[in-house]
């Protein structure tokens, strides 16, 4: 495992920025957040260039890459203020599954239209009573002849409203012990018996939050993905990629942070001409959030290496890790950036404040700070199971 990144991996970190310049938070993605209108321009530029499908297979219009190539997507573009969240479920999540356990139907259908962006999938796995829980589930797929019943609630669920598709985890009944055990299936957005409400939520995001509702959806043999039996495995298949990418979001946001801050330190001057950033008040506490920013990158690079190369547990460490990390740093850059510009940092000018909030969720989502500790807790040190 190397750190040294090759020059094709450099030259798609260059090629990301200089798409992301283009898009910036200041000039495009901030404004359109505050309007709360989805970054569709951005989406169907990185579409065009291959960045959003650059972890399929390559027979299905991808770039061959993995999990790594399209988390350094989502941090360079975070980098400029303008990640797309719906990367996280609809190549990351929803495309890493049906290429590892779809049907050739469903990949034929999904794959390439999930690469180039003119098609997007969301997830459907948070429930009201469930929560951290995924135990919990009570979303509930049945037999009907040929057919499957799904009966259940969703909550905080991504962009639906910008989907075609959501990937929804139910659980199925064995029939020779009777327990519940998850399945996941395609459910159309259009199909009946499924409708979206959306949240009210209290944060500038250009992306929506639904509560959905299945009542009596009915869907044909070949919405189940993978085997019905089997879908624990096929579930953290796209668990891990969640992470990373999330991880990577919040990294790339860190960067972005820090970059405002380092830029208004360098021309900001108070006493006797010289800039803020030479007292060291203003550079130390950049210096040490630039040093947190970077250390949750390498794990998450770590995470992205070890998911690629197939070692699941180990990458399952790794990305909660880095998970962790990462928005832990996120938030103390960004927090340190708006005391660095002093009053000017809570402006619409600056537009950082604004950020504070979305850098937020990655403390809470895609899991929270205190699941990642207590998988650390049991997995990595050993110690009995908490909860």
């Amino acid at each position: 495992m190397s750190f040294i990144e090759s020059d094709e991996r450099k030259q798609l970190r260059a090629a990301v920025a200089q798409l992301a310049a283009k898009y910036n938070f200041r000039d495009y993605a901030g404004p359109k957040a505050r309007r709360n209108e989805p970054l569709d321009e951005l989406w169907a530029d990185a579409g065009k260039l291959g960045f959003l499908g650059v972890n399929l297979p390559e027979e299905y219009g991808g770039g061959g890459a993995g999990i790594y190539e399209l988390a350094l997507v989502m941090e360079e573009l975070a980098a400029q203020g303008c990640g797309l969240l719906l990367m996280v479920v609809s190549p990351a999540i929803c495309g890493t599954i049906i290429t590892k356990y779809g049907t050739d139907e469903q990949k034929q259908n999904w794959l390439p239209r999930l690469a180039d962006g003119s098609a997007k999938m969301v997830f459907g796995i948070t429930e009201p009573d469930a929560g951290s829980n995924s135990h919990k589930i009570t979303t509930t797929a049945r037999r009907d002849g040929e057919d499957w019943i799904l009966n259940g609630r969703k909550v905080f669920i991504s962009g639906v409203d910008q989907a075609e598709a959501v990937l929804i985890v139910a659980r199925t009944e064995n029939a020779k012990t009777g327990n519940l055990q998850p399945a996941l299936f395609i459910v159309p957005v259009d199909t009946p018996g499924f409708v979206k409400t959306k949240q009210e939520m209290d944060i500038i995001e250009p992306d929506n939050q639904f509560t959905l509702f299945l009542d009596d959806v009915r869907l044909p043999a070949n919405a189940l993905v993978g085997k019905e039996d089997a879908a624990i495995a096929q579930l953290f298949a796209g668990l891990n990629p969640e992470r990373i990418m999330g991880a990577a979001m919040a990294a790339g946001m860190g960067r972005y942070a820090i970059d405002r801050a380092v830029e208004y330190a360098k021309e900001r001057t108070v006493w006797k001409g010289v800039p803020i950033g030479a007292h060291q008040g203003i550079s130390h506490p950049l210096a040490q959030v630039k040093i947190e920013v970077e250390l949750a990158k390498l794990m998450m690079q770590k995470a992205a290496v070890l998911y690629d190369s197939g070692d699941d547990f180990g990458a399952a460490e790794a990305a909660n890790m880095a998970k962790y990390a990462a928005a832990e740093a996120s938030i103390k850059a960004l927090d340190q950036a708006l005391q660095t510009h002093g009053g000017s940092g809570l402006t619409r000018d600056v537009s950082l404040a604004g950020m504070l909030a979305a850098a937020r969720i990655g403390r809470v989502a895609p899991v929270s700070r205190e699941m990642v500790l207590n998988f650390v807790a049991q997995h990595s040190l050993g110690l009995p199971r908490s909860y």
